[in-house]
């Protein structure tokens, strides 16, 4: 038989015969149909993103994004003078976003497209420092915040910032207005609030916070910022809970930092950073480029960045407006009701979060009312078995001897896929209570209830299992942006 009339099957290749390379740089090329198939193969063992209800990220696009994107592939949207374009939506994005905050001005105040919500974090503290110091700060600056992402930490790490996290106190999951004065003082470069609180998915009380700084600084004189970490509120309160006041309707809120792609609608690698005033951002950050005879300013920590996400984010705003993400947002809420009925009606969940939009971002979050022979460990490790990661986490400091569960819900969740989740948390409950998973850990280490198993192991043996089991379920929240 002639090579030309030989079977030209893909899995056939010479390519395929062998595993695909893992630890050295491969010497030899291979047919790119050969090596796309292997990697498409070896992905087909990561889960499936839309039943992620762990992560906050976009996990559905329209067909119209993805053409968008793939046109966009190869623009750096850093690179001002060779895409003016694509800079110029940028600009439109910002100033649109600027006036769904409220912002006075939306002409002509100073925001900025950034890699996603973690960078425009950062960027907003390094405003917050650097007005600081020109004000006369010395010493290492803080800034004081309740339970936040780690995206925080990883700030105050990395910019020489002390980070002063007000533990929780009593039965609170978040950071209140009362405790706020106490952590704060002369070297406080701003209060961090949150828009949809990581662990919980709840909302920080951005309105009371402002008005306990008003009062510190009637007191004391102390003029403290605030900053808000809208990762994952800032596309949905302005449509959902358009009453609420968190941003910057509140003079003392000076910047803002939301993420596209969580509940944006854009695309992963997308997120905003704005300022309430140009003069709230300091003009030593700002780097200027010319283009077309003008000028742009540029704040930014990337200088290589797809232009993709801020070219499909602005086609998201112009193809939606407010009535379109007014019904889309409202929808995705009203499945997080109904799923945080269905897990009511159990009877072993309190709800933490119950998906409420006054209360917080399209997310529920529940305990267990009573110890069921099981814990919220052990019912993420079943649902993995069925498809779903939800994560299971204890709270942070002061109140980690209890366990709770998150889930996300995003554009794209339908009710149907709720009432799918649901039965088989019904499913997974029955197995657990017929065949417990964790009958050799104490409820203190795994679940936040005391067990009287008498099943004896070695502390090792316990730690081990209960890593194991937190890792399997996704554990600590704080990672997952």
């Amino acid at each position: 038989m002639s090579a030309s009339s030989e079977s030209d099957d893909l899995f056939a290749m010479p390519d395929l015969d062998r595993g695909a390379p893992k630890h050295h740089f491969p010497h030899r090329e291979m047919p790119g149909p050969e090596a796309y198939q292997i990697v498409h193969d070896e992905l087909m063992l990561d889960g499936v993103s839309r039943m992620n209800l762990a992560t906050f990220c976009t996990t559905w696009i329209d067909d119209n994004a993805r053409r968008l994107m793939a046109q966009s592939v190869a623009k750096n949207i850093v690179d001002k003078d060779e895409y003016p374009q694509t800079a110029e939506l940028e600009r439109r994005c910002a100033r649109m976003v600027a006036d769904l905050w409220h912002c006075p001005d939306p002409g002509s105040t100073r925001g900025t497209s950034t890699i996603g919500s973690s960078e425009a974090a950062m960027l907003g503290g390094l405003a917050a420092k650097t007005r600081w110091r020109k004000n006369g700060g010395q010493g290492i600056p803080n800034f004081v915040c309740g339970p936040v992402q780690v995206c925080w930490e990883k700030f105050a790490r990395y910019f020489d910032v002390e980070i002063r996290q007000v533990p929780l106190r009593g039965n609170k999951y978040m950071l209140e207005p009362d405790d706020i004065a106490a952590h704060c003082d002369s070297n406080t470069i701003m209060v961090v609030a949150t828009m949809g609180q990581t662990f919980t998915g709840l909302f920080e009380d951005v309105a009371a916070m402002s008005a306990a700084l008003d009062d510190l600084e009637a007191r004391t004189g102390l003029d403290i910022p605030l900053h808000v970490d809208a990762a994952s509120g800032g596309f949905l309160a302005p449509f959902t809970a358009p009453d609420l006041v968190w941003d910057f309707r509140l003079a003392r809120v000076k910047s803002i930092n939301a993420s596209g792609h969580k509940t944006g609608l854009a695309p992963l690698g997308a997120g905003w950073a704005l300022w309430r005033t140009a003069a709230d951002l300091p003009d030593e950050l700002v780097f200027d480029v010319d283009y077309l005879g003008g000028s742009m300013a540029t704040f930014n920590l990337n200088f290589s960045r797809p232009g993709g996400q801020a070219i499909t984010q602005y086609y998201d705003f112009i193809r939606l407006g407010r009535t379109g993400y007014t019904r889309l947002q409202s929808a995705i809420y009203r499945v997080a009701e109904h799923l945080a009925h269905g897990l009511t009606e159990t009877g072993l969940f309190e709800m933490i979060h119950d998906g409420t939009p006054t209360r917080g971002i399209s997310a529920v979050s529940w305990r267990l009312r009573e110890d069921p022979g099981f814990n919220l460990y052990d019912l993420s490790e079943r649902l993995r078995s069925r498809g779903w990661l939800i994560a299971a986490y204890p709270l942070p400091a002061d109140r980690q001897d209890e366990t709770i569960m998150r889930a996300v819900v995003r554009h794209g969740f339908t009710h149907d896929m709720a009432d799918l989740l649901l039965a088989d948390i019904d499913r997974c409950i029955d197995q657990l209570k017929k065949h417990p998973l964790s009958t050799s850990l104490t409820r203190k280490e795994a679940g936040g209830f005391t067990h009287d198993a008498t099943a004896v192991v070695s502390d090792e043996a316990i730690v081990t299992e209960v890593q194991d089991l937190r890792r399997a379920a996704g554990d600590d929240p704080a990672n997952i942006r």
